[in-house]
């Protein structure tokens, strides 16, 4: 029999009511019914994973929305939000879950969403830490045991560093993103904290190569991140007003060089943006780590739109495939910016596919084939972010006719053996970052 009105009426009702979230804490098993009830409730355009398990065996989830939520789909920038990496800085973990049920209720229904989401494969990790969650009994404004995994260790110190040898003993929930990193073609990030306000760019750590003398570790693409931070805390309720916490601590802009603020090793965003190809920031959303229940509200309208604002970010620039004689995608071809090379050579994926964050401006783009010669294209890059697609740029090789051999990087601190080269012979950078390129390509 068919479905009268009312019974239509009746079930999107009760649809909207099993997706309706409260402003509260969601525990371990809340947190993943929740997630379990969005995946069931939209299954065309959501798709649910877990990236590994943490010290306690806690599924690691991971909710993907986009038109093509399974898996990377030619042109289309993946993008990642995490939060609670520190178990007991728990803002982030409650308004990451409310942006997913936002964009799902807005999904085809708001233009701009909708885009988005058409446009944008987004990846939202509620929690990387839900041990320490679970392990802060008591919550507390500024510290608990649970900041820590069940081993002890700070998640945010524990990647590998590009300046120096930190020794970390990489913990189950690091490997897990590392490995997620690796598999994905992530453009652009924001990990999310507490504790601050600020948004926080890299370099967290650095040396003489990157300007750590003058209390500054900058990033070849420095000019993009400041972008990008600015971009979070314009749009945030108060964090460009850069008062900080308290009077000691001021932030102009709401933003700081992650070094300049304090010096860290082994941090996430510099290990994304040196071995994982993305751009990440570190965002301080809350002045008390864990705040009580009742406040969940306020602090998520007052990152809403920002959260939406950042994501576009990642159709800054340029994109393309870099293809042989045959029109077959040719994987780890170098591409970069003239100009800003990365210390660790940006290649390109499986499909032959680039990313690169730049602001509107004139670039050459360099595409190198390892064992060929470079191709050279200058463009002219717009604001691409109201597009929701950055400027298309493809490079064919007609004399390439083979897959060049993958060249990894190398999990040294990379910018050591820089300082140590320039220490010894005081050539520019630029020289210098090419003579590494060069020894990893040909490693």
């Amino acid at each position: 029999s068919s479905l009268s009105f009312q019974d239509v009426v009746g079930i999107f009702c009760l649809v909207s009511l099993a997706a309706a979230l409260d402003f509260k804490y969601h525990h371990a098993e809340e947190l993943e019914a929740y997630l379990k009830r969005i995946r069931t409730t939209y299954p065309s355009f959501t798709h649910l994973h877990s990236i590994g398990r943490s010290v306690e065996g806690r599924d690691l989830w991971v909710l993907v929305l986009g038109r093509f939520p399974t898996h990377h789909k030619i042109g289309i920038p993946e993008f990642k939000y995490v939060a609670n990496m520190h178990g007991d800085e728990t803002v982030g973990r409650e308004i990451l879950l409310h942006l997913i049920d936002f964009l799902v209720t807005s999904y085809r229904r708001d233009p701009v969403i909708t885009r988005l989401l058409n446009n944008t494969r987004i990846h939202i990790m509620p929690t990387m830490n839900p041990d320490g969650f679970e392990a802060t009994k008591v919550p507390d404004c500024y510290y608990t045991r649970g900041r820590y995994n069940k081993n002890g260790e700070d998640l945010n110190r524990n990647f590998p560093d590009a300046f120096e040898n930190n020794n970390a003993s990489i913990q189950p929930e690091t490997r897990a993103v590392m490995n997620w990193i690796k598999n994905e073609t992530f453009v652009l990030s924001a990990n999310l904290h507490g504790g601050a306000l600020v948004a926080s760019y890299t370099f967290d750590n650095g040396n003489s190569v990157t300007g750590s003398l003058k209390g500054y570790s900058r990033s070849p693409d420095d000019d993009v991140f400041i972008h990008l931070a600015k971009t979070y805390s314009f749009n945030h309720a108060s964090m460009y007003k850069g008062t900080g916490c308290d009077n000691r601590q001021t932030f102009p802009d709401g933003i700081t060089n992650g070094y300049s603020w304090y010096q860290l090793e082994g941090g996430m965003q510099d290990y994304n943006y040196v071995w994982g190809q993305c751009f990440e920031i570190t965002l301080e959303l809350s002045c008390c780590k864990y705040p009580p229940a009742e406040q969940l509200e306020k602090f998520w309208r007052d990152n809403k739109v920002a959260l939406i604002e950042y994501i576009k970010q990642v159709h800054l620039g340029v994109k393309g495939q870099v293809t042989d004689k045959n029109g077959s995608p040719i994987p780890n071809a170098i591409v970069e910016a003239e100009g800003r090379p990365h210390i660790c050579p940006y290649r390109t994926n499986e499909q032959g596919e680039y990313f690169l964050l730049l602001l509107p401006g004139t670039y050459v783009i360099n595409a190198t084939v390892p064992g060929f010669k470079s191709m050279l294209k200058t463009v002219e890059i717009p604001d691409t972010t109201g597009n929701f697609s950055a400027l298309k740029l493809d490079f064919s090789f007609s004399e390439v006719s083979s897959r060049p051999r993958a060249a990894s990087c190398p999990k040294a601190p990379l910018y050591q053996e820089l300082e140590r080269a320039s220490a010894a012979v005081k050539p520019t950078l630029h020289i210098l970052v090419l003579m590494t390129v060069m020894l990893v390509i040909f490693k």
